[in-house]
């Protein structure tokens, strides 16, 4: 059902804390493959991908990896964000909501988990990325958006989504 995705860089810890809440997900079937898309991507952080079993694509072609993926939906997170429990849940209740018509828009974000959402006065001064909450599309969609894209932050950028009810730990930024 579910192919996930990341834009990778050297950060082998961050890859390993992405990809652990992920291991359900496999355990349950519904993530079939997981991609990654070298930017960069230490020794260390190849290491974590070839143990995890991860995919892992020259930057030049994402756009073949979003075509050629396994699943119907793409999950797209970046490296370090970590999935609250329920998210499986979650994740194949929209894309049955999706299939019965019933969804009011197809693309999703999970919640920023609430102890990592920032306050008012922050929020102004925060520079948000398009893949903090993850990004959760269609394959077909996927790949109209990637065709003016360069890298996945761009596929997600200016999409209407709907709020999924789970949460998503955002990537930990270096300080």
């Amino acid at each position: 059902m579910l192919s996930v995705l990341m834009d990778c860089g050297s950060d082998d810890r961050q890859l390993a804390a992405s990809l652990a809440t992920l291991i359900p997900g496999a355990v349950e079937g519904v993530v079939r493959e997981v991609v990654l898309v070298d930017r960069g991507m230490g020794p260390a952080a190849r290491k974590v991908a070839d143990h995890a079993g991860c995919r892992v694509v020259a930057e030049e072609e994402f756009r073949v990896a979003i075509e050629t993926a396994k699943g119907d939906w793409l999950l797209l997170m970046e490296p370090g964000a970590r999935l609250m429990p329920g998210w499986i849940g979650a994740v194949t209740d929209h894309g049955e909501d999706v299939a019965r018509g019933t969804a009011k828009i197809a693309t999703a974000r999970f919640r920023r988990a609430r102890m990592d959402r920032p306050s008012f006065l922050q929020r102004f001064r925060q520079i948000r990325t398009a893949l903090a909450e993850g990004f959760l599309v269609q394959k077909p969609q996927a790949i109209g958006l990637s065709r003016l894209a360069f890298n996945l932050e761009e596929v997600a950028k200016g999409v209407a989504v709907e709020r999924l009810a789970v949460e998503i730990r955002p990537a930990l930024k270096a300080k």
